[in-house]
């Protein structure tokens, strides 16, 4: 049987943070942590080792795997940060169109620093990510 490796943990958000070698990074971090609590309207949680969340959703697959994960969230990585949105959902193309220097990944946008980004297109991806994710995966 398949066992989620990302869970939600009781590791502080702040410690994590506080162990960012890059002082600037560390400095987007604490902006970042600002910026999804606020709009997200959740308490930022661990995610595994390195993933601060906000929110989580139960999710099943056609195929029948299923587990949680956090609406959002973001990872202050060595090279580049990665923050966490809805997979899927059109509109996060439409929205980062306008969000300024990033990549994608399949589930990720990586960004160098916040000071690259336009922080109102990044409240909207948050509040676009999590009302697509509950009206996907509806609460029983």
């Amino acid at each position: 049987m398949y066992e989620q490796k990302t869970k939600e943990t009781d590791a502080s958000v702040i410690e994590f943070i506080e162990a960012v070698d890059n002082p600037k990074k560390r400095e987007d971090a604490y902006r970042l942590l600002d910026i999804f609590t606020e709009t997200s309207g959740y308490e930022a949680k661990m995610w595994g080792p390195s993933i601060i969340g906000f929110g989580s959703y139960h999710y099943v697959y056609k195929t029948g795997h299923e587990g949680d994960a956090p609406l959002v969230g973001f990872s202050p990585r060595k090279a580049k940060v990665s923050l966490y949105f809805a997979p899927g959902d059109d509109e996060r193309e439409v929205l980062l169109a306008k969000f300024g220097k990033h990549t994608t990944g399949k589930a990720c946008v990586y960004i160098n620093k916040v000071n690259d980004i336009d922080i109102d297109v990044l409240q909207q991806l948050i509040k676009q990510s999590i009302t697509f994710l509950k009206k996907t995966y509806p609460e029983n």
